[in-house]
């Protein structure tokens, strides 16, 4: 049987912003009666894509933000609240310094349509990559009124001739989404089986930091569905102690700096 040999994570831009986005902690976010004028925390939120090396391909997980994030996200205002770092590297860059290009990629899977995860899938798709994305995700996010909702940004995403899948999902041996819904309507979070290395579980938004893992879980500001959003965090966390494996959260800036980044590191 076939299996991924090696997992790079690639940098893909890193936003700040105000951490109540993306958590809502009592005396971190939510402030008690003796810190009525305490400041909101305003935190870096570093994105990162996901490149597998398998005898089926090259699979890329997500593609984070665009160069041009300050003119696109214009008309929704987000740029102001999710400012992208100066110096930052983007997808292209971290493609590049591993001497590939968007026509090296076999395959695309998007966790889901937000416009810090699929901004760079038109790079993908010109007809020679699959790009798979989770069938509620494409309904909810190709059905919405107008040219943008929330974080959802049609400019990025519609026009794309997708692959559907639903539940969890096997993409190649080795390598499976899961669905957890409830940050999107279709998010979906990734895990690879290494031979050596063991089982990796790629949460993108199902879970975007160590603190939110808890246990308890502990929710965020953006959340289409804290009820479902809590049941997927609780699924992750079985298949995790399952098969032992290394979490990774979506933008946790502390884990992110302990992480083996392309092209100096890689899980093998």
């Amino acid at each position: 049987m076939t299996a991924p040999s090696k997992v790079h994570l690639l940098k893909t831009g890193t936003m700040e912003c105000d951490q109540t986005w993306l958590l809502l902690k009592p005396g971190a976010t939510i402030t008690d009666r003796s810190n009525t004028r305490k400041e909101a925390v305003w935190t870096t939120c570093p994105t990162h894509a996901v490149l597998i090396e398998h005898p089926d391909g090259r699979i890329l997980w997500d593609t984070g933000v665009p160069q041009d994030w300050e003119t696109r996200w214009a008309p929704t205002g987000l740029q102001e609240f999710f400012p992208v770092q100066e110096g930052t590297s983007y997808l292209q860059d971290s493609l590049a310094a591993l001497e590939l290009t968007p026509d090296d990629i076999d395959v695309l899977v998007l966790s889901h349509l937000h416009f810090d995860h699929a901004a760079n899938a038109k790079l993908f798709a010109g007809g020679k990559t699959r790009i798979i994305v989770n069938a509620n995700e494409h309904e909810g996010a190709l059905g919405i009124d107008g040219p943008f909702k929330g974080a959802h940004l049609k400019a990025d995403y519609e026009g794309i001739d997708y692959e559907l899948v639903s539940g969890d999902a096997e993409i190649a041996p080795g390598v499976s989404v899961i669905e957890t819904p409830g940050h999107t309507w279709g998010t979906m979070s990734l895990r690879v089986d290494l031979p050596e290395a063991g089982t990796k579980i790629f949460t993108s938004d199902a879970v975007y930091l160590g603190e939110s893992w808890g246990p308890p879980a502990i929710g965020a500001a953006i959340v289409w569905d804290s009820v479902r959003w809590l049941e997927s965090v609780e699924k992750l966390r079985r298949i995790a102690e399952e098969t032992n494996a290394e979490v990774i959260f979506g933008h946790d800036p502390e884990q992110a700096a302990k992480l083996p980044f392309a092209p100096d590191g890689y899980f093998g």
